[in-house]
């Protein structure tokens, strides 16, 4: 098995997620923040953005941050911390979000047939339908989870993938 074959969470025993190797990964922000500017992928500090930043950086696969205030975000870029959900905005305001946030995707998009959402519904609820339009399949491994539930996903995840990893070495 390879590290893109990740366990689905289901109510019954666990399948392979099998990620096409022309993939990337969508993560959204977090409210918990440095309280200084800081590259994004280490402005976000909440237990929930630090474990879905290690599980998206050991599978070397493309990444970028889902921001509320900045859209689409490279993981090195610095931004300063502030304060803005999408949980808050309007339907047309994360509509009009959303439009920014595909026309930033778009130079990264030539070869993707996969984009991995790991992100809650309001940062996917019009990218991820505009993606499968253009027959890129969203996947969200992550759908229908509380907080405590994807916390403990993503630690059997990462145990699982350090197993393999130890397998290889």
């Amino acid at each position: 098995m390879s590290v893109s074959e990740l366990p689905v969470h289901q109510n019954r025993p666990q399948t392979a997620l099998r990620l096409p190797t022309a993939s990337l990964r969508l993560v959204s922000c977090a409210a918990d923040k440095l309280d200084r500017p800081a590259p994004a992928k280490d402005l976000y500090t909440s237990d929930l953005f630090v474990k879905t930043r290690r599980f998206v950086e050991i599978q070397d696969k493309p990444w970028f941050i889902l921001s509320a205030k900045h859209r689409l975000v490279d993981p090195n870029e610095e931004i300063a911390p502030y304060e803005k959900t999408l949980n808050k905005m309007g339907k047309a305001a994360r509509c009009a979000w959303a439009a920014a946030v595909l026309n930033a995707l778009e130079p990264h998009l030539a070869e993707v047939r996969a984009v991995v959402f790991l992100a809650g519904e309001r940062y996917r609820e019009f990218v991820a339908p505009a993606l499968s339009e253009r027959g890129i399949e969203a996947q969200v491994p992550m759908q229908g989870m509380h907080i405590g539930e994807q916390l403990a996903w993503l630690k059997e995840q990462l145990a699982w993938i350090d197993r393999i990893n130890r397998m290889d070495a």
